[in-house]
């Protein structure tokens, strides 16, 4: 089954104006500034210090190497069209700005936040008569593609298909869930690293010292880089804007120096790596439930403060602690559905943030739960059988009687009201006789549920005619 709120493999239950046209060296559409443009001194320094060539690029050497498709595309000027994929920050646009500047095709940006289908058709047909007219072929660069509906994305394909243009479309989300099919298939898909620590740190240093950042204007203390580059969580965009704020409050000072308590100061607090709807939603959501699963509350705890500081919707959180509950600790500790459900009442009721407390407490007590996967299993079997067709008539003493004539048919003849047998449990047959010997639920001897195992095993054997003894 699919998990109701997204694509989290967690088991059995694992979403404007017109833009304005500006002028540059290629032409852009939609929101955003011509990625060939040159930089200006009032510009932001993550702008100013945007690499020129794939050697300057940080980080990314998978796609940097002698022979890679992105050095191909670049340096063989080859017709590839590119899904670029990965977290904010580690040179997406970057690459689109160097594919214009050492190609010499025409550039055309389109932004997904503000352009339509009729602006996306436009830029379609202005390189398509460009390519008849035998002029230059045109690089269409799509930023934040997974924000284009269908019918957007269905409206880049004769581009792609024909080679009118070479797309080179970026994305933070997992362009699997994302991009439609057809454009994924037509497209070579790039993934794209969070920087690490050391690179982060070489952009820092490279910014300080190079003339089209602080061309050494500034001191950066070396406590104070290592906040920043702890701050940057591996975005290099993120890393010189917390910079530039340093750099300033430092200037300001008149002493030119960015030391930690600057630092601290300029950068008001961390900016979690989180996005609600993004991979970061889904990789954290996994942990999250993994960690539950695997009794680690600690490592629980972690990755709900890091959805609760990021501002993740507690509703979502708690649905995903009702689905574990039964999924992962089932009759092992039958109190754990009833916490979590507890918990998903008290969101409704208090809201946050004090409702975070409740989310805590039911998180750590389903992971100090013993654990069970016999209610997950025993579903998961039964739907199968059902699935491959073993859905036999219900035996005709089950049948429903109340009606008149119902017994002239054979309903309800011969059962055994299970009250009047000895123990409360008649031997007779429940399940069509298809799955009449089917076992989905087998109970594990963890926690309560090994109570349930004894009797169960026990109460199975009555009903279907094997004895009540061992």
């Amino acid at each position: 089954m699919a998990e109701p709120d997204g694509p989290a493999d967690e088991g059995l239950f694992a979403a404007d104006p017109p833009p304005s046209a500006r002028t540059g060296p290629t032409g852009t559409v939609g929101g955003g500034g011509s990625l060939s443009a040159t930089s200006h001194a009032g510009a932001p320094l993550a702008v100013r210090m945007r690499p020129r060539s794939l050697d300057e690029l940080v980080g990314q050497e998978q796609l940097r190497t002698p022979g890679s498709p992105l050095r191909q595309l670049i340096d063989g000027d080859r017709a590839l069209s590119l899904l670029l994929w990965g977290p904010p920050g580690t040179g997406k646009t970057t690459i689109a700005s160097i594919l214009s500047r050492h190609t010499g095709k025409r550039f055309v940006e389109v932004s997904a936040v503000s352009a339509g289908v009729k602006e996306v058709r436009a830029a379609i047909d202005a390189a398509r008569a460009e390519v008849v007219r035998g002029g230059e072929q045109t690089v269409l660069f799509v930023d934040e593609v997974h924000r284009f509906s269908k019918a957007q994305q269905d409206a880049l394909l004769p581009g792609v298909e024909n080679r009118w243009v070479t797309l080179v479309a970026a994305t933070t989300e997992n362009p699997h869930f994302s991009v439609i099919s057809p454009l994924l298939s037509r497209s070579l898909l790039l993934r794209l690293q969070s920087l690490s620590d050391d690179d982060v740190r070489a952009v820092l240093r490279h910014a300080v010292a190079d003339e089209r950042g602080l061309g050494g204007e500034v001191e950066l203390a070396d406590d104070a880089l290592e906040h920043l580059v702890r701050l940057a969580g591996g975005d290099a965009r993120r890393s010189l804007t917390y910079l530039e704020a340093a750099a300033g409050a430092a200037s300001s000072r008149g002493d030119g120096l960015v030391d930690l308590a600057t630092a601290e100061t300029a950068v008001d607090r961390a900016a979690v790596r989180y996005d609600r709807q993004g991979d970061q939603h889904y990789d954290v959501t996994s942990a999250f439930i993994k960690s539950i699963r695997g009794s680690d509350a600690d490592a629980a705890m972690h990755y709900l403060a890091r959805m609760v500081e990021a501002g993740e919707d507690p509703r979502f959180i708690a649905r995903r602690l009702v689905i574990l509950a039964s999924e992962d600790v089932g009759l092992a500790d039958p109190t754990a559905l009833t916490t979590a459900v507890a918990a998903a009442q008290a969101v409704q009721l208090i809201g946050m943030p004090e409702a975070g407390l409740n989310l805590a407490q039911a998180t750590i007590a389903l992971a100090v739960a013993p654990k069970s996967n016999a209610v997950t299993t025993a579903l998961t079997a039964a739907l199968a059988d059902v699935r491959a067709g073993k859905v036999g008539p219900v035996p005709p003493h089950l049948r429903d009687a109340h009606y008149a004539g119902a017994k002239k048919i054979g309903h309800g003849d011969g059962y055994q009201y299970s009250h009047d047998a000895p123990y409360g449990v008649a031997t007779q047959q429940y399940a069509p006789d298809v799955v009449a010997d089917a076992r989905y639920y087998e109970p594990k001897e963890l926690g309560a549920e090994a109570a349930v195992k004894e009797r169960w095993e026990r109460v199975r054997r009555i009903i279907r005619g094997d004895g009540g003894r061992r």
